[in-house]
């Protein structure tokens, strides 16, 4: 629908949103826990960091490609995979801690379990007549 309104958006707008597209994720809930499934196919694991700051967990993937693959394949016609850094931050509560997360990355999906950050309760208020 962009492309048919090109004077209301701009391709400036679209890079707004360019790191989501390379990120993509399911929230499921289940057991008293979020499951986040993030698709992130042919980065390495230990290009993947995870950062927990002020109840937002955020998630950086870096992929290059580098010189060696490069002359594996060949001289490089067209590239359409995405290549460089992408990140993604989800708010989880400021009641979780580092130790609480469980995550694991295999095939191309990075698999992490967060507990649901238990609701506070408030405390009953007892009416206390003044005579």
């Amino acid at each position: 629908m962009m492309r048919f309104l090109p004077g209301l958006f701009n391709e400036g707008f679209d890079d707004m949103f360019h790191d989501v597209h390379n990120m993509k994720c399911d929230i499921k809930e289940k057991d008293g826990n979020y499951l986040l499934d993030i698709e992130l196919p042919g980065y390495k694991k230990e290009n993947i960091h995870m950062d927990l700051k002020d109840g937002y967990l955020t998630i950086q993937a870096t992929r290059l490609n580098n010189e060696e693959e490069r002359n594996e394949a060949g001289q490089i016609i067209r590239q359409e995979r995405f290549s460089g850094s992408c990140s993604r931050s989800f708010y989880i509560g400021e009641g979780i801690r580092p130790e609480d997360i469980k995550a694991a990355y295999e095939n191309g999906e990075l698999k992490i379990t967060v507990p649901k950050e238990p609701v506070k309760k408030v405390e009953e208020t007892t009416f206390i007549p003044i005579e």
